[in-house]
């Protein structure tokens, strides 16, 4: 049975939903140029200022959507809660190595973090929640492995930010989908967790005469204060996406990000790439090349065997014979 074409409404959504997405992986890819700006708050100073002001924003976004009953029932669930709790830790490690990699010059190093990302999460499925890899999700994640460990050699030492920023990350995403909260909701709780730390941290600072925050001008606290909007705006694009576009097509979405930050940091903070370095993110690449080719392939074998489904159920109620699918052939 062939696939009935897109409304034009359809076809606005799937345009809007790309917009979207373009815009959050777009604002991701391209924050390595603003935190340099906040220099010279240091990097602890910077994670302080975005869990408090980010929590501001989003609370000021849910007062707006008047999106509060979810509270409640967060709050009457203590294993969520603990959950909740969890991803604020590791999303706070996350960010902090994160920020201080890129003001410490270090912005190829934390594409290559979230380029790897994607292979560090199939490995958790496989080794904590007991998924099945696909012969093709093995060989990317070998090749990603093989990588590593030439750029081992190009760096001269292990990788760590990279492999730090891309293990915290997969964790809080495992994290995240065990809480089962939407993205505003969710970065609303973790910052919740994250306030009174961050802004006693804030405060200690100020007492001691060692906080940028006002010290340096109206300009650099009107910055520090806007980190609350440089991490909630891209995460509501994102959910903007997400009810719009196939998940595949985030998933091929995701790579402008790293790929950005690692054209800034070559193009525009001009780290160096001996060919060591060049050699382990190819094969980087290739991995990820591969593992969305086996994204795509699997996704639309779903979607044919789903096709052929419906035909069989409408052939079965008119009696008429099924249409022979031409993909399957």
């Amino acid at each position: 049975m062939a696939p009935k074409p897109p409304t034009p409404r359809a076809r606005s959504e799937h345009r809007a939903g790309l917009g979207y997405g373009f815009a959050a992986y777009g604002i991701w890819g391209l924050v390595p140029l603003f935190w340099p700006l906040l220099k010279p708050a240091t990097a602890v100073e910077i994670l302080a200022h975005r869990m408090v002001w980010s929590l501001a924003v989003v609370g000021l976004i849910l007062l707006l959507m008047r999106r509060w009953a979810w509270v409640s029932e967060l709050l009457r669930q203590p294993k969520r809660l603990g959950l909740v709790a969890v991803a604020a830790v590791v999303i706070s490690l996350n960010w902090g190595f994160y920020i201080w990699g890129v003001n410490s010059g270090h912005v190829v190093e934390t594409s290559l973090g979230y380029f790897i990302n994607p292979l560090v999460t199939i490995l958790f499925g496989v080794l904590l929640l007991k998924e099945r890899m696909r012969p093709a999700q093995w060989a990317a994640v070998g090749i990603g492995a093989t990588a590593v460990a030439v750029l081992t050699v190009g760096y001269g030492r292990l990788p760590w930010i990279a492999l730090v920023l891309a293990f915290s990350f997969a964790t809080y995403g495992l994290v995240k989908k065990k809480i089962g909260l939407g993205g505003i909701e969710s970065l609303a709780a973790e910052t919740a967790v994250q306030f009174l730390p961050a802004l006693g941290f804030l405060l200690f600072l100020g007492a001691r005469g060692d906080s940028s925050f006002g010290r340096e001008g109206m300009a650099h606290a009107v910055l520090l204060a806007s980190c609350g909007l440089v991490t909630a705006v891209p995460l509501v694009c994102f959910g903007a996406a997400a009810i719009r576009i196939p998940l595949s097509t985030i998933g091929l979405l995701q790579y402008l990000a790293p790929t950005f930050q690692f054209l800034l940091g070559v193009g525009y903070f001009h780290e160096r790439m001996p060919t060591e370095r060049w050699a382990g993110f190819a094969l980087v690449w290739l991995a990820l090349t591969l593992l969305t080719w086996d994204a795509l392939r699997t996704a639309h074998r779903g979607r044919a065997a789903l096709r052929a489904a419906e035909a069989e159920r409408t052939a079965a109620k008119t009696g008429a014979p099924a249409e022979a699918d031409p993909s399957r052939a």
